[in-house]
């Protein structure tokens, strides 16, 4: 694991434009958004937010507009999203990716934390964790991952990485991480402690647990 990365992965550019149904950020909460930190909390300003139905009917009379932001939202169907303003996002599992071994799918609790010790990892080993989630009612505009680690009491790595915006879709949405190496030797195998959150650009929270995980000689 690297410590402190700060990593901004770009979406596809649909994705960005999707942002642009949404609510919008200025230039200075872009920059306080880049720069936020667990432990301080900033205020974003953003502008009105909209149900699809009312993102649509906006521009219902520009043919060329209507059909670009319907084809961005895809084949979803707009009857069954109702009148909802706030975005559902409902995180579903998280997958453990190494050439090592076969991927260890974990279920992500619906309310609490993992019980127990959640997964071991081998040392020196490479891996990638991806999340599988499901958006529902509205666009989630900016989806950020943030995950603190640590170890007796001290933190030993800290990560951050802008996922993107998603619209609503009948089929779940799936985010693999970039690749990680966990460390090595006496003195890094052990038990740690990790809180995962999973946020928006109204700081909206949609995933936050805690759990324990092992570092040992060899997969479990």
């Amino acid at each position: 694991m690297d410590s402190d990365r700060d990593i901004c992965s770009d979406h596809e550019e649909s994705g960005e434009r999707k942002a642009a149904l949404g609510r919008h950020m200025s230039e200075g909460s872009i920059a306080a958004a880049e720069d936020d930190d667990d432990d301080v909390e900033r205020k974003i300003d953003l502008g009105p937010q909209f149900t699809l139905k009312e993102q649509l009917e906006k521009d219902k009379d520009d043919e060329s507009l209507r059909k670009w932001k319907e084809q961005l939202l895809g084949g979803i169907d707009m009857n069954s999203v109702g009148e909802t303003l706030e975005p559902e996002v409902k995180f579903l599992s998280l997958a453990i990716k190494s050439g090592d071994r076969d991927d260890i799918i974990l279920p992500v609790p619906e309310t609490g934390n993992p019980e127990g010790l959640w997964f071991t990892l081998k040392e020196g080993s490479k891996y990638r964790l991806m999340f599988t989630f499901q958006v529902n009612h509205n666009i989630v505009s900016g989806l950020k991952y943030t995950n603190t680690v640590w170890k007796t009491g001290i933190k030993v790595d800290s990560t951050k990485e802008m996922i993107g915006t998603f619209s609503p879709q009948a089929e779940p949405y799936t985010h693999e991480m970039p690749e990680e190496t966990t460390p090595a030797g006496l003195f890094a195998r052990g038990t740690y402690s990790a809180r995962t959150k999973f946020v928006d650009d109204d700081k909206k929270s949609y995933l936050d647990i805690n759990y324990t995980f092992d570092i040992r000689k060899d997969w479990v």
